[in-house]
């Protein structure tokens, strides 16, 4: 059974809705810079439930959170450091956006991220965590915590061994006369208000040294994360909310904030989603670093289809690592080709399904396959001037392209052009050489290039001149390997490259065979 069937068929057997008419389901990401590509798997994983749940009846909402009243507390390396370093420490809404015709810091890097979820067809509804706070709705889980903070001390040493003095409170607040967030502390709550001193100094934030008293209600103050974590829950009333493995470890951030909802809130946490994560060339990095590596970049390199298989296509419990300058991006198109071949086929098993879950929400009922041309031939054709896509296209079909199948040729060769300028590896890049270069021939490639010369007197297609190829093996004889790799070197000054015969039938005849007669000598 497909992951998505499973997960949404075992949340229906064991759950019903906290409200009594329709599933929570809820995800969020903290706006501190450009989001990295992992950040996808989350709303993947909860936007498919989600579509999955109301296939099967489960009515629901799937609600995502876009968290802009945590500290921005480092600068990405790809921003002026000069001129957000005094912005360090304070509330992310209060940081400017570093482009004009935004609201902020938090708003300008979410609608990027929202253009990703747009764009693989994940439509939750937003929601920001100033709107949560400034609507009072956490103000009783606040004073809650507030009151019980010893309890969250005692929660946070038992389940995580973090260790908390007496006067801690589980409160940040924004200071009154600096506006920073990361370098308070709170203490005292005597049931209306706490009193701070803005006196730390984590990393490169600098406190002002204010001091004095606040009631923390309506967003002038904020939970720490695990026990912020808890409180969502309870406040939008969470029915469903997963998260990267990491957190849903013994000890873990999900560890603590299931016992804090339990104890303190006196809630059950929401049913749990623990995921793998989605690597970037084999790297859990920020998208701060690491060309290639945030969400739009990723979502740069592939149409909506393709990018919802690199986001659903591998089991929660299995890592997800695509490597933009490897040959993670021609793969991820074949994976995508031969599902779409299997559909033809038969589309009741887990790869029909899958097959079918990779279109558009809008486009899954009517799902159907289409005859594409394979991404790595569509790459080299594009490098050779002399030939024309979609003449190549209909010779590799064996018929004419419907308009539908034009449309997806050139909407993938698109696609493949601006991974052929920015990401592609070398082995993937062709230059027709205009003269013989200057390589190394043995004397048994010479023979055979000379062989080869002789059947191409005539034109001949790619079936024939393949087949000749490996009947060569046995006359003059060489290796298949050894042939091909002449054959490269003579057109291409390399050591490999596409599909020998078609690519010897795809360039003109006059200079396939000077070419073969200079190579020969």
């Amino acid at each position: 059974m497909f992951w998505a069937d499973r997960i949404a068929e075992e949340i229906l057997d064991s759950r019903k809705p906290r409200d009594g008419s329709r599933f929570l389901i809820r995800d969020e990401k903290t706006l501190s810079g450009r989001v990295h590509i992992g950040s996808m798997r989350g709303v993947a994983i909860h936007g498919l439930i989600s579509e999955v749940l109301a296939e099967k009846g489960g009515a629901n909402a799937f609600k995502y959170e876009f968290n802009d009243i945590d500290p921005f507390d480092s600068i990405p390396g790809y921003l002026d450091a000069g001129k957000f370093r005094e912005h360090l420490g304070k509330p992310l809404f209060a940081v400017p956006s570093p482009e004009e015709g935004f609201k902020d810091f938090a708003d300008y890097f979410g609608q990027e991220f929202a253009s990703v979820h747009k764009k693989a067809g994940f439509t939750p509804e937003y929601y920001l965590a100033t709107e949560l706070y400034g609507s009072g709705k956490m103000d009783p889980l606040m004073r809650t915590a507030l009151e019980r903070a010893g309890d969250i001390r005692r929660i946070l040493k038992a389940v995580s061994g973090s260790e908390k003095d007496e006067s801690w409170l589980p409160v940040s607040v924004i200071c009154e006369n600096c506006g920073k967030l990361m370098t308070t502390r709170a203490s005292d709550f005597d049931g209306e208000t706490v009193a701070y001193a803005c006196d730390r100094n984590p990393d490169e934030a600098k406190s002002c040294g204010h001091t004095g008293r606040v009631a923390p209600w309506g967003g002038k103050a904020k939970l720490y994360w695990k026990a912020d974590w808890a409180a969502k829950w309870k406040a939008l009333g969470v029915d469903i909310e997963g998260g990267g493995k990491d957190h849903s470890t013994k000890g873990g951030s999900r560890d603590v904030a299931n016992h804090i909802s339990r104890e303190v809130f006196e809630a059950e946490p929401p049913f749990d989603i623990p995921y793998e994560f989605f690597l970037v060339g084999g790297q859990k990095m920020s998208s701060s670093k690491g060309r290639g590596s945030s969400a739009k970049d990723m979502a740069d390199l592939f149409p909506p289809q393709e990018l919802r298989l690199a986001l659903i296509g591998k089991d929660i419990r299995e890592q997800i690592n695509v490597d933009p300058s490897g040959e993670s991006v021609p793969r991820m198109y074949d994976w995508y080709d031969e599902l779409s071949e299997h559909f033809r086929e038969t589309e009741d098993d887990d790869y029909g399904r899958l097959y079918a879950l990779t279109q558009l929400p809008s486009e899954q009922a009517t799902a159907h396959s289409l005859w594409r041309m394979r991404f790595r031939e569509l790459a080299f054709v594009l490098q050779m001037p002399h030939l024309s896509l979609e003449k190549e296209a209909e010779a590799a079909k064996g018929s004419a392209l419907s308009d539908e199948e034009k449309r997806a040729l050139h909407e993938r060769a698109d696609y493949a052009k601006f991974w052929l300028a920015t990401y592609a590896p070398e082995d993937f890049k062709y230059v027709l050489q205009d003269s013989m270069p200057a390589v190394e021939l043995s004397a048994v490639q010479k023979k055979a290039l000379g062989v080869l010369a002789e059947y191409l007197k005539e034109s001949r297609t790619g079936e024939e001149i393949h087949a000749r190829l490996h009947e060569m093996k046995e006359g003059v004889p060489i290796a298949p390997r050894e042939l091909f790799q002449a054959i490269y070197r003579a057109f291409l000054a390399r050591d490999s490259g596409p599909k020998a015969g078609w690519f010897l039938a795809g360039l003109p005849l006059e200079l396939v065979q000077a070419r073969l007669s200079e190579a020969s000598k």
